[in-house]
């Protein structure tokens, strides 16, 4: 009776790709996403104040500007705020026009003057002059703007605190999925951050800047610095 042998190296060289393909196949794993939030008291104000003047011609309008803005710097200065701390945001200089509606429903304009706004953008360190330095800027010309928002000039310690809660949530979510699922979470295998830079989130009545009784009342509250984060784990 004749029997058909293969040889030794040839039944493991046919084995083999099976043996790689299992190989190859990556460990089963799931991904979560955690988040994570922290607090702070603003240590900082960042102001948007305008001075607009209107004239005749563009050349007095813009006179009159600056004349009224120069009086503003000088006195921000004055309460203490670095020149560092002062940016021009913007110059816009446009006509003003009157129109007069005509008969065949069309309208005629005329122009009657020229005007000019600048835009100062002011950074305050110190919250306490906030109020005061609106009030003092509307005395001497401010007329548009006055956008308040707080800030804060170093946040990397609340971020990094935000950063360890939110890998601290994608721990704990993916502890009940896989306790859940009857499985067991293994390593982490990879992190990443997807949290897109934003600015703090107010969160109003938690800290109030005190100002003179005269001046404009500010509220700075507390601002809220959210982290997302995807962690992928191995399933064991």
């Amino acid at each position: 009776m004749r029997r058909n042998f293969l040889p030794l190296t040839l039944a493991l060289a046919l084995a083999t790709p099976a043996v790689a393909a299992a190989a190859d196949q990556p460990p089963p794993r799931i991904v979560v996403t955690g988040e994570g939030e922290s607090t702070i008291a603003p240590d900082m104000a960042l102001l948007s104040l305008s001075v607009m003047r209107e004239a005749a011609t563009a050349r007095e309008a813009l006179t009159a500007n600056n004349d009224a803005m120069a009086a503003v710097i000088s006195a921000l200065q004055a309460l203490g705020v670095a020149e560092r701390d002062l940016q021009t945001a913007g110059v816009q200089i446009s006509p003003r026009y009157d129109f007069t509606p005509k008969p065949d429903g069309t309208q005629e304009g005329r122009l009657v003057a020229h005007q000019v706004t600048n835009t100062l953008s002011v950074r305050v360190r110190d919250l306490a002059k906030t109020g005061e330095i609106l009030d003092k800027t509307v005395s001497l010309g401010v007329n548009q703007g006055g956008g308040v928002t707080f800030t804060n000039d170093d946040p990397s310690k609340v971020m990094t605190e935000a950063r360890k809660k939110a890998v601290a949530d994608a721990i704990a979510r993916a502890t009940t999925l896989t306790e859940a699922a009857g499985v067991k979470l293994g390593r982490v295998l990879e992190i990443s951050e997807t949290s897109p830079v934003q600015p703090p989130i107010p969160m109003l009545q938690k800290f109030a800047a005190r100002a003179a009784a005269d001046s404009v009342p500010i509220q700075a509250g507390e601002n809220a610095y959210r982290v997302q984060v995807n962690v992928t784990f191995e399933l064991n």
